[in-house]
Order: structure tokens, then C-alpha cells, then sequence
């Protein structure tokens, strides 16, 4: 396990982490089961369709969760994270066969040395559209 970070190594700005993360339909499946989210839009394609969505999409939790491990494993401790926020932009279609590759890019958003914490700014995207918006974590170094 790598040293956690340190407030003054930092600078806004600066890249702390950059990660690809794979969903396929096999993924939603197993997310459905442990989250209790057994909507058909993500499992369904016809389903999908009929409201209007381009196909099979991951659930906005299970993105959002996938970004905020990517802070945590920096943190090298996720009960560092001490705030985490987004707004769902738009959704992940997931084909099948196949998968979707979201992208997450986390940078230092401000930092505060009075509280010893970092805001991670997050931009997440798929295929070069963001799907998460205003994506924020608050991490507590000291």
C-alpha cells in the first residue's frame, strides 16, 4: 500500500489520478443484485427503448460509485472521503456484445489547509461526453 498523500505536495490543478473503468451487461447484472436496483432499463433493451433511451444504460449509482473509488484508492483510504457529489449529465449506454469504458480523470479542485482537506474535481466521460457533471470529492489528509 503506497503513503497517503500529503496537503502540501499538492497544487490546484495538478492531475492526482486517471483511470479507465469497464461496465458490460454481465457487471449491471451483478450490480442489480447487490444494490437491489433490478430496473429492466438496465438489463432490457427493449425496455430501454420504449422510455426513449438509446439502449441498455448502467445505473447512475454504480458510475458514480465507479468514480469515487478511483479518489479513494488515491486517498489510500476510503473513509478519507469525507464529501462526494455529482449530478448525473447524461446516460452510460452499455451494448452487448461489448462494453462501455468510462473515463475518470481526478485533479485538485482547492485545497484548505485549515481543515487539511482536498477537493478532487472529477471529469468523468464516455466516448468524450461527460456523464457525470460537477463531480466533487472532499478528502481529509490530516
Amino acid at each position: 500500500m503506497s503513503p497517503r498523500p500529503a496537503l502540501a505536495d499538492l497544487a490546484v490543478g495538478q492531475e492526482l489520478a486517471r483511470r479507465t473503468v469497464v461496465v458490460d451487461r454481465a457487471r449491471l447484472v451483478r450490480y442489480a443484485g447487490a444494490s437491489g436496483d433490478a430496473n429492466p432499463i438496465h438489463w432490457n433493451d427493449r425496455v430501454a427503448r420504449s422510455v426513449g433511451l438509446p439502449g441498455v444504460i448502467a445505473h447512475g449509482m454504480w458510475t458514480m460509485g465507479a468514480a469515487a473509488a478511483v479518489v479513494a484508492d488515491w486517498a489510500g483510504d476510503p473513509g478519507a472521503v469525507v464529501d462526494y457529489r455529482t449530478r448525473f449529465t447524461r446516460p452510460v449506454p452499455v451494448p452487448d456484445p461489448g462494453h462501455a469504458e468510462v473515463e475518470v480523470v481526478a485533479t485538485v479542485g482547492a485545497l484548505d489547509a485549515d481543515a487539511g482537506t482536498v477537493r478532487v474535481d472529477l471529469a468523468v466521460a464516455v466516448e468524450g461526453a461527460r456523464v457525470l457533471g460537477k463531480a466533487q470529492a472532499v478528502v481529509r489528509l490530516s
